[in-house]
C-alpha cells in the first residue's frame, strides 16, 4: 500500500502525524519535506521521556529525521521506556519496542517499518501485516525547539516561518541544547558567543538586568522582545529574563523597525518561551555552584489524559545564591528568585491552535554593585553602600495568548497579545564628594518605587500566492502597544564613608526629599506589509514597509507640567538573496529603524526620533541534510538625530549627533565530526562619532564598545554517555571615556564542561573563567568594574 493510500485509510493516524508538522502547516497547501533514508541516518543523542509507544515513535522520527511506517492499531495503548543516549534511529526504535511482540523492518527503499513479530514459516511465506500509517519527521518549528546546535528556520527575521538562508539580514539562533551545554545562567551567557554583541560591560550584576550592545549601540530597552512581542522598559525598569524558561533565543542584528516598530539601530533579541508541544517530556533539575548557588527547577510538558486537543506546560524555578562581591566585614550579598510559567494549548485540528501563556517572577537582591575609589583613583574593596539599607526587589507578571488559524490553502490568520505588570522597589547609598582629608566620602541616599503596565496586540494575515513565474509570501499586519509607567523617587543624606575605617550595618533613614513624581504613557500604532518574492529557483526578494504613529504623554506632578509629543515615521526594508544551490546564498539588503526621543532642545523644540539606516551584504551556507550553518556579513550602519550636549556652559542639548558603525561578522555552527559540535564567531567593529555638540567626541570611538570580539566553543560526545566541551571568549580593547583618553586592554576567558548521561539521569559540570583571570570590564570615567571570577556549577537533571 502506498503512503497516500495509507493516509486516506487512517484519518486518526493522519491527525497524529499532522500534529507534529511545522506550526500552522496545512496538509493541502504545504508538501511535506522528503524524509531522510534510515540507512543513512546519523547518530543522534536522544532524550525522550517514558510514555506512550506511539508518541515515542513520533519523537524518534522527528529527532532522527526519518520516516517510520506503522499500523496505529499495533501500538494503541502500549507504553515505551525512556530513550536516552547516543544511538542510531534503528537502535532507538528497537529500545522502544523491546517490551512488546513487535519488530523493526526496513523496506527496499530504506524506510523503517514496525510490524508484529512473525514466525520463520510465516515470514518465508510472505505473510505480513500491511502498513497503514507513516509517522514522518516534521520540519523544524521556526518558533520552537532547535534540534541540537544548528537552526534552519526563524520567524524573527520576517514574522513568517522562513529558512535562515533566505532572510537577507544577519540572524543567530541559540537553542536549548547549546544553552545547557554552556551552563548559561543569564541572557548574557546565552548570547556571549554570538557575533556583533558585547555583553556585561559593567561586570556581573546581581539585579538580573541585561547589559549588552548590538553592533556597538547600547539599548537593552527597545531591543527586548519575548515571543515576537516587545517588552520595552520604563526608564530604569526593565523586564528580567529567566533563562530556564526559554526554548531558544533569536538575535537579529541591524535595524528592524519594518517589523517591530520603534527600536534602536542595533537590532532585536527575541526570547522564545517554552510552550506546550503535545509530546510528554518531564524533568527536574537541581543545581549547586560557586558562591553557594542553589537552584531547583522543573519543566513538565504533557497532554491532558483522554484529551488529545489539550496540552500544557509548567515551568518553575527557585534560586538562592550569594555573589562574588562582599563587604569588607565579610557580609555576603545574597539574591533570590522565584519563577513560574504555566501555559495551555488547545489544538482541535492541524490548522488551528490557541495557546494561553503566563509568567510570574520575583527577584530580590542587594543594590550595591559599586566600590569606592581612593584619592589616587585606584579601586578599593570598600563598598559604596550598606547592606542594612541597599536593596532591589522586582516583581513582574504577564498573561497573553497566541492564536493561529489556517483559513484555506493560501491564507493564515495570526494574533498574539500580552499584558504585563512590573514593579520594583530600589534603595541605594552612593558616595558624593571626597572630603579634604583624602579618605572620607560624604554619601547620599536614593529610592525608587516605580511600576509599569504594558499591553500589546499584533494581528497579521499571511498569504501564499502565485503570480505567473513568481511565488509570493505576503504579510499584512497591524500592531498596537500601550505602555504606562509611574515613577515615585526620593533623595536624602547618608552617613559618611571612611575608607580607612569603614562602618557597615548602620541605621539609615529612608530618603524623604521628592526627586521625581511623574507618569508617562506611550501609545504606538503600526501598520506593516511585507512580500517575500521567489523568482524561479534562485532569486528571493524581501521587501517591506511600515508606518508608525507614536504618542508620548508625560504628567510631571513634581514640576507641575504636562507635555505630549507625537511622532510619525515610515520605515522600510529591501533585500535580495540568490540561492546558488548546494546551500549557498549570498544577499544584500537595506533596512531602517526609528526610536522616539523624549525631551526638548535648547529652543524648547521636541526632539525628533533618532533614525538608523543600514546597508548589509553577506553570504550564508547551509548544506542540505547537514548540521551546519556558516554566515559572513559586512555592514555600514548610521544613526542620526542623536542627542548630544555641549562640553561647556550652558551645556545645551542639541540633536545633531551622528554615529557610524561598520563591521565584519563571521559565524560558524557545525558538526565537525560525528558527535563533535563547534560554534565559532568573530566580529570587527569600526565605530566613530561623526557629529556631536561636544567637539571632543568627533572622530572618536564611543566609550565601552570593543573593537574586536571572538569566540570558540567545542562540544564532543565521546560515547558511553560521556561528553566534554570547552570554549574561549575574547573581548578586545575598549575606550574608557568619550574623549578616548585611556582604554582597557583585551581579555580572554576560558570555559569548560563535562557531562555524563545514564538512562534518565544527566550530570553536567560547568566552569566559567576556568583560570580565574582577574580583569576589569571597563573603567568608565575612572570608575572600574571587576569582571566575573571563576565559577563552578554542578547540574543534576532527571527526565521521566
Amino acid at each position: 500500500m502506498n503512503h497516500l493510500a495509507a493516509f486516506r485509510a487512517a484519518p486518526l493516524a493522519l491527525a497524529i502525524s499532522l500534529a507534529f508538522l511545522a506550526a500552522g502547516a496545512h496538509a493541502q497547501s504545504t508538501a511535506p519535506a522528503a524524509p531522510a533514508s534510515a540507512a543513512n541516518a546519523p547518530v543522534r543523542t536522544y532524550h525522550i521521556a517514558a510514555g506512550s509507544l506511539s508518541t515515542t515513535l513520533i519523537e524518534i522520527a522527528r529527532q532522527g529525521g526519518v520516516a517510520i511506517s506503522v499500523n496505529p492499531d499495533l501500538v494503541k495503548g502500549l507504553e515505551a521506556p525512556a530513550i536516552n543516549g547516543e544511538m542510531r534511529v534503528e537502535q532507538a526504535v528497537q529500545r522502544a519496542l523491546a517490551q512488546h511482540p513487535l519488530e523493526l523492518q526496513r523496506t527496499s527503499n530504506g524506510t523503517l517499518t514496525v510490524a508484529r513479530k512473525v514466525s520463520t514459516d510465516a515470514r518465508e511465506s510472505g505473510s505480513t501485516l500491511p502498513l497503514v500509517n507513516v509517522v514522518a519527521a516534521s520540519e523544524e518549528d521556526a518558533r520552537g525547539k532547535v534540534d541540537g546546535y544548528v537552526a534552519r528556520r526563524s520567524a524573527t527575521g520576517t514574522k513568517t516561518d522562513t529558512p535562515l538562508i533566505e532572510i537577507p539580514q544577519s540572524i543567530s539562533v541559540i537553542g536549548r541544547t547549546e544553552m545547557e551545554a554552556r551552563g548559561a545562567q543569564n541572557l548574557m551567557d546565552i548570547i556571549a558567543y554570538t557575533p556583533g554583541i558585547s555583553v556585561s560591560t559593567y561586570g556581573p550584576d546581581n539585579r538580573g538586568r541585561d547589559d549588552f550592545a548590538l553592533r556597538g549601540f547600547v539599548d537593552t530597552n527597545t531591543s527586548n522582545y519575548r515571543d515576537g512581542l516587545p517588552q520595552s522598559g520604563f526608564d530604569l525598569l526593565y523586564s528580567i529574563t529567566e533563562p530556564y524558561g526559554l526554548e531558544r533565543v533569536d538575535v537579529m542584528r541591524g535595524p528592524s523597525s519594518v517589523l517591530f516598530g520603534r527600536g534602536d539601530a542595533g537590532g532585536v533579541i527575541n526570547r522564545v518561551s517554552k510552550l506546550p508541544t503535545g509530546v510528554r517530556a518531564r524533568e527536574i533539575e537541581v543545581q549547586y555552584g560557586s558562591f553557594d548557588r542553589k537552584q531547583i527547577a522543573f519543566d513538565i510538558d504533557d497532554k491532558f489524559s483522554g484529551n488529545e486537543d489539550l496540552s500544557y506546560r509548567l515551568v518553575g524555578l527557585v534560586l538562592d545564591s550569594n555573589d562574588q562581591e562582599k563587604y569588607p566585614d565579610g557580609t555576603l550579598l545574597n539574591r533570590s528568585r522565584y519563577y513560574l510559567a504555566p501555559s495551555l494549548r488547545w489544538k482541535p485540528n492541524a490548522g488551528t491552535s490557541l495557546t494561553l501563556t503566563s509568567e510570574f517572577l520575583q527577584h530580590n537582591s542587594p543594590e550595591d554593585t559599586y566600590y569606592a575609589l581612593a584619592a589616587d583613583q585606584s579601586l578599593t574593596d570598600r563598598k559604596m553602600g550598606d547592606y542594612s539599607f541597599s536593596k532591589f526587589k522586582q516583581k513582574q507578571g504577564t498573561v497573553g495568548y497566541q492564536f493561529e488559524h489556517v483559513l484555506n490553502d493560501a491564507w493564515t490568520f495570526r494574533q498574539n497579545a500580552r499584558y504585563s505588570e512590573t514593579t520594583h522597589e530600589r534603595r541605594v547609598l552612593w558616595i558624593d564628594e571626597l572630603q579634604p582629608d583624602g579618605h572620607t566620602y560624604s554619601r547620599y541616599t536614593r529610592s525608587w518605587n516605580d511600576e509599569a503596565r504594558h499591553a500589546v496586540i499584533d494581528t497579521n494575515l499571511q498569504g501564499k500566492l502565485q503570480a505567473g513565474a513568481t511565488e509570493h509570501t505576503v504579510l499584512l499586519g497591524v500592531d498596537w502597544t500601550r505602555q504606562e509607567g509611574k515613577a515615585l523617587r526620593f533623595r536624602g543624606s547618608g552617613p559618611d564613608l571612611d575608607l580607612l575605617n569603614p562602618q557597615y550595618g548602620l541605621a539609615i533613614p529612608d530618603p524623604a526629599v521628592p526627586n521625581a513624581n511623574y507618569t508617562q504613557t506611550i501609545t504606538q500604532v503600526g501598520v506593516y506589509a511585507q512580500d517575500q518574492i521567489k523568482f524561479g529557483e534562485h532569486w528571493v526578494a524581501t521587501v517591506g514597509g511600515r508606518q508608525d504613529h507614536v504618542k508620548t504623554t508625560t504628567d510631571d506632578r513634581l514640576n507641575l507640567s504636562n507635555r505630549s509629543n507625537t511622532d510619525s515615521a515610515f520605515s522600510g526594508r529591501a533585500g535580495l538573496t540568490y540561492l546558488i544551490g548546494n546551500g549557498w546564498a549570498p544577499y544584500i539588503s537595506y533596512a531602517e529603524s526609528f526610536l522616539p526621543v523624549s525631551g526638548v532642545d535648547s529652543d524648547n523644540n521636541p526632539f525628533k526620533p533618532s533614525r538608523g539606516k543600514q546597508i548589509e551584504a553577506g553570504i550564508k551556507f547551509q548544506p542540505a541534510n547537514s548540521r551546519s550553518l556558516f554566515t559572513a556579513a559586512i555592514f555600514d550602519l548610521r544613526k542620526t538625530n542623536v542627542v548630544t550636549y555641549q562640553n561647556a556652559a550652558p551645556f545645551e542639548a542639541r540633536q545633531i549627533g551622528k554615529q557610524r558603525s561598520r563591521g565584519l561578522e563571521l559565524e560558524a555552527k557545525t558538526e565537525l565530526a560525528r558527535g563533535l559540535n563547534a560554534v565559532a564567531s568573530y566580529t570587527r567593529l569600526d565605530m566613530k562619532v561623526l557629529e556631536s555638540a561636544d567637539s571632543s567626541e568627533v572622530g572618536k570611538v564611543p566609550a565601552t564598545i570593543p573593537k574586536e570580539l571572538a569566540s570558540l566553543w567545542l562540544d564532543y560526545e565521546m560515547g558511553g554517555g560521556y561528553g566534554i566541551g570547552g570554549g574561549v571568549n575574547y573581548v578586545g580593547r575598549r575606550q574608557n571615556d568619550e574623549a578616548n583618553t585611556s582604554e582597557q586592554p583585551g581579555y580572554a576567558l576560558v570555559n569548560a564542561m563535562f557531562r555524563y548521561d545514564q538512562g534518565q539521569w544527566r550530570l553536567t559540570l560547568n566552569a566559567g573563567n576556568l583560570f580565574n583571570r582577574d580583569y576589569y570590564t571597563i573603567c568608565y570615567h575612572g570608575e572600574c568594574y571587576r569582571g566575573t571570577e571563576r565559577t563552578l556549577t554542578a547540574t543534576l537533571k532527571y527526565r521521566f
